[in-house]
Order: structure tokens, then sequence, then C-alpha cells
């Protein structure tokens, strides 16, 4: 019986990297699973998922995906979500259905909450429908869980205040613990570079 996972970390927790090996593996298997990501996430290029560390694979827009026929979609082992977060809990409820009546295990990737430690959408809509939630952990600078996305601006001051979504990498977050996020403290280094 297929489930639909929700698994979610911070920044630089590498789901990403995650994602793509997972996919890795059914291919190893002989078996095919199908890489989705939201539109809105353009940050490396059209229709291509890329980690951190240099893995990448073509994927399909979300939209794109919830307009296959039923049969093409159920000739995948697997779907694979990235950037899950920016779902809308209309796209989680078609995930539900993938699961359920078309038995077709779903697998997303994404950040549970924002900058300012609130739920973003998709993922609070993830929260609530999963089978399986597991979360992929990461260190803050101190050595500490991290477990807060800070978004910092050009002078490394981390900011709490602004739009939800702002695309960008380590160039603008960084995972810290809650102690870190709430004081604003991005380490001896100041963040990433």
């Amino acid at each position: 019986m297929a489930k639909l996972y929700f698994r979610y970390g911070v920044m630089g927790s590498s789901k990403t990297a995650n994602a793509l090996m997972v996919r890795y593996n059914y291919e190893e298997r002989g078996q095919e699973a199908l890489m989705v990501k939201p539109a809105i996430d353009q940050r490396d290029g059209a229709r291509v998922i890329v980690s951190r560390i240099g893995l990448r694979w073509p994927c399909v827009y979300f939209h794109e995906f919830a307009a296959m026929p039923e049969e093409q979609v159920k000739g995948y082992a697997c779907i694979i979500v990235d950037e899950a977060q920016f779902l809308s809990k209309e796209d989680v409820d078609y995930l539900t259905r993938v699961v359920d009546l078309w038995n077709v295990p779903v697998i997303c990737y994404g950040l549970r909450a924002d900058f300012k430690g609130e739920l973003f959408p998709g993922s609070q809509a993830l929260l609530a429908a999963a089978d399986v939630i597991e979360e992929i952990k990461t260190i803050c600078w101190c050595g500490r869980k991290a477990t807060y996305n800070a978004r910092f601006d050009e002078h490394r001051r981390v900011l709490k205040e602004g739009a939800q979504v702002v695309l960008g990498a380590n160039d603008k977050y960084i995972g810290l613990c809650r102690l870190h996020w709430r004081t604003g403290n991005l380490g001896p280094e100041g963040g990433a570079q």
C-alpha cells in the first residue's frame, strides 16, 4: 500500500540531495521515479532539480504533473516532490489521491517553516495529511540541532520581517538552533559566504 511521505528539514540539511539519491535508488532497481517541483523554484533553471553538492536531475513542474493522465502517473514507481513547502493545500490533496486511489507512493521534501518560524501552506497541509513524517537533521554553527531557517541581509543581519517567499540559498539563508535564530547570531563567521 502506497504512502505519502513528508521529509522536512532546515536550509542546508541535504533535502534535495536526499531526494535525488532516492530517485537514483529507484533507477538502480530498474524502476522509474518522477521528479517534480513547483514552478516558482527557478533558482537553478527551468525543469531541473539541483542540490548544493552539485547533484542534478531533470524534473517536471507540479502543474504539468497534475495534468498527466492517470495511466501515465500509475506508470511511475514513485513520485518525488522537491520544495514541497511551495505546494498549496489543493496540491497536497491531489497527492493524497495519487497515493490512495492510484497506489503510487509520493515522497515530498521541503522546509517545515519559514524564516519567521511560521508554517508554509504546503508544509502545513503535508503535516496534516502525510502518512509518514520524517525530519532531515543538520546542525547550527554551535553544534546544536538546527530547527530554524534564518534569512539574513547583505550586512549579515538576521531578518524577522518581509515576504514569506524569497528564493535563495547560502547567499540568503542558514539553518540555526532556536537560541541563535532568536538572538540573530549567525556565528563566528557571520553566516554563509
